[in-house]
């Protein structure tokens, strides 16, 4: 009975948590946006441009970092930022969730939120809680916050293990489960969690196989001087993204925008043989403990299919690989006591591969 009634009231509670303002905004989206359909990479192109300009506006001096956020959420995957406070990390999620438009407003599931981790924080507080209705004597679940497009994990080493499981659940197979049923999350379902690296007091480290379902960390350096200029001149204008006037993008649109990433971009036999011999090396380094994950190669493929459409092609190059591999296998390897530089491991990893992968691709011209 408990069962029934709390997959009854999955699907009959729409707009849970949402209040009149926001679900008044989803109902305005235009009928046109409801109704294009994503088809060619140059749309997919014009969808990163959209989420790239409303991200800029709220942003300042972290165009590399923005490039990186929609690579993952057009592969699929999940972001953790870190760095010391101040230095945008939830800013940056927050502008992207507010880019996205709900055009599917019927349901329970939110664009955006936000959840704020403490070591009290408890997993319903997350996942949501089956509440007894004394009137018709039976249990109707309550959705949780996790229930969203885009969920911002803020300081997520700030919670217990019992949480960072639940967390690992939804990140890994988009689904919660809660008083044995399985509730699951919606398909564009993007984790953006946050850490500060520095401050070790009260946090709980995030084991290893978390963080392999991050697809990459991010580390956000300081912005150079001019950039912090513009900051300081423009932050009152930045304040209310909404009033930036920036076309948003549709949940609908993100999710066929994946699909024709999948579909459109080509990855070679030669880019996939390359990936697996930097991952071997990095496992036979003696620096290294414990080396790329086969998980990470199989992440990578639609991390690098995302950057190479970015960039214009519709084929993945050995560009991508470059560019991609340290942000997807630097947090997934242990290094060995005393050793620190993970990017000299990987650069001494990828040299010969790449190098193979070069004349390969010469010879075959």
């Amino acid at each position: 009975m408990q069962h029934e009634s709390a997959m009854t009231d999955a699907k009959q509670s729409p707009l849970l948590q949402m209040d009149e303002a926001e679900r008044t905004a989803i109902r305005k989206v235009p009928s046109e946006m409801r109704r294009r359909s994503v088809e060619s990479l140059e749309q997919v192109t014009e969808i990163a441009h959209r989420l790239r300009k409303r991200m800029q506006a709220a942003m300042i001096g972290r165009d590399e970092v923005i490039d990186l956020v929609i690579v993952a959420l057009l592969a699929d995957g999940h972001l953790l930022l870190e760095d010391c406070p101040g230095s945008g990390k939830t800013t940056l999620a927050k502008a992207l969730g507010l880019s996205i438009i709900d055009d599917r407003p019927d349901d329970y599931v939110a664009a955006f939120r936000r959840i704020q981790f403490t070591p009290d924080l408890l997993p319903s507080d997350v996942t949501g809680i089956s509440v007894f209705d004394a009137s018709t004597s039976s249990f109707h679940f309550r959705h949780g916050p996790i229930f969203a497009h885009v969920v911002l994990a803020d300081e997520i080493n700030r919670t217990s293990p019992k949480v960072q499981s639940a967390m690992l659940e939804a990140m890994a197979e988009k689904q919660v489960t809660v008083d044995n049923v399985t509730f699951p999350l919606d398909e564009v379902f993007f984790v953006i969690a946050t850490q500060n690296p520095l401050d070790l007091a009260g946090t709980y480290p995030l084991p290893a196989a978390q963080m392999d379902r991050f697809l990459f960390r991010i580390q956000m350096d300081h912005i150079d001087r001019e950039a912090e200029i513009r900051v300081l001149g423009t932050y009152r204008e930045r304040r209310n993204l909404e009033k930036c006037g920036l076309p948003k993008v549709t949940r609908t649109e993100i999710s066929q925008a994946r699909q024709v990433v999948d579909r459109q971009v080509a990855i070679s036999d030669l880019i996939k043989e390359c990936l697996v011999d930097i991952a071997r090396a990095t496992r036979a380094d003696e620096r290294v403990l414990q080396g790329a994950s086969s998980r990470s190669l199989v992440l990578s493929l639609p991390a690098l299919q995302a950057h190479a459409a970015l960039k214009g092609r519709d084929y993945v190059s050995a560009e991508d690989i470059e560019e991609l591999c340290p942000r997807i296998f630097g947090h997934r390897m242990e290094l060995a006591p005393g050793v620190i530089e993970v990017q000299d491991i990987l650069n001494d990893a990828a040299f010969a591969p790449l190098e193979r992968l070069a004349k390969a691709t010469l010879s075959s011209r």
